[in-house]
């Protein structure tokens, strides 16, 4: 695995927003088409004349907000995501080949909890902080799912370091005997972007929950934010189960791309043909059902990696 240059970074959250904007496009034409509205001009333009019409709103306030820690919520969002999006390789090329990735990557997605809390409690609003809880009340459920979901690839390749997850999956994919910690991983993206079946911190029956206040740029960002978290949490499946840029005749970074948008296209299918879970429900499903399942799946790994090594 090559590392790129440092001043690549600078490119990170360029390519990172062109698969966001690809994703508010699907997103929109499913739900355009959805409610019977033309799909094509949905698709080519809504995500920007939402954008647009975004940063031309006059932000809103509340009573008493503590303005720096809402405004910093939405930016953690953002921040998380790129972060996290460091240690995904895409073909051969990675901008930060760190040994314990896949840690990285789990504690860049922690860092989302303290952004959608601060979210909830920053602009002093009822409608917020209880989306704020509802949010660690399904991340409580998730994350040790998603914990094991993502050390059960590290321990097929004996490494925490992404590049050797890859190269550990050069005759078979880990999504072919792993298929369990593939959907929890799956399920744990939707949940931490808080979408779909999942998006209980930001429903209408709170007003908008952590999205009720937010207005203008600061809407703007958390939307983008979850975005990114989508994007990103795509991206990381492809090396971590559909052997990263493994593929005949095209090269390695075009792979992971059309890998990465099939599990875009997957999850944002997903979020709006799923129907919404409620709370009790899904921390009753963390708990009791795929935290004993994924830990079948990790000791099923554990067991193929002894007898074969």
């Amino acid at each position: 695995m090559t590392e790129l240059p440092v001043w690549s970074v600078l490119l990170l959250p360029l390519v990172v927003g062109v698969f966001a904007a690809a994703t508010a496009a699907a997103d929109r034409a499913l739900a355009a088409a959805e409610s019977g509205r033309p799909v094509a001009r949905d698709v080519v333009t809504g995500p920007w004349r939402d954008a647009a019409r975004l940063l031309v709103t006059q932000r809103r306030t509340t009573r008493a907000p503590d303005a720096l820690l809402w405004r910093l919520g939405g930016g953690l969002l953002v921040t998380a995501g790129l972060l996290a999006a460091v240690v995904v390789p895409m073909g051969g090329h990675v901008l930060a080949d760190l040994s314990v990735g896949v840690v990285w990557f789990n504690a860049m997605e922690v860092l989302v909890w303290v952004a959608v809390w601060l979210l909830g409690w920053g602009p002093n609003s009822a409608y917020g902080l209880v989306g704020g809880y509802r949010f660690f009340a399904q991340g409580l459920a998730y994350e040790l799912p998603l914990m094991f979901a993502l050390v059960v690839p590290a321990m097929g390749a004996q490494s925490l370091r992404v590049a050797d997850v890859v190269a550990a999956q050069g005759t078979v994919w880990f999504v072919v005997w792993m298929p369990v910690a593939f959907v929890v991983y799956l399920a744990s993206v939707l949940a931490f972007a808080f979408r779909g079946p999942l998006a209980h911190p930001a429903l209408a029956d709170l007003g908008g929950g952590v999205l009720a206040e937010p207005s203008g740029v600061d809407r703007l960002v958390v939307v983008a934010g979850r975005y990114v978290l989508l994007v990103v949490g795509a991206a990381m499946a492809v090396p971590l189960f559909l052997g990263g840029g493994a593929g005949p005749l095209l090269p390695g970074w075009l792979w992971s791309a059309l890998k990465t948008l099939v599990v875009l296209a997957l999850l944002v299918v997903a979020q709006h043909r799923l129907p919404l879970v409620r709370v009790d429900r899904a921390v009753e499903a963390g708990w009791v059902v795929l935290l004993p399942l994924v830990l079948v799946q990790a000791l099923v790994v554990a067991v193929v990696v002894l007898v074969t090594t």
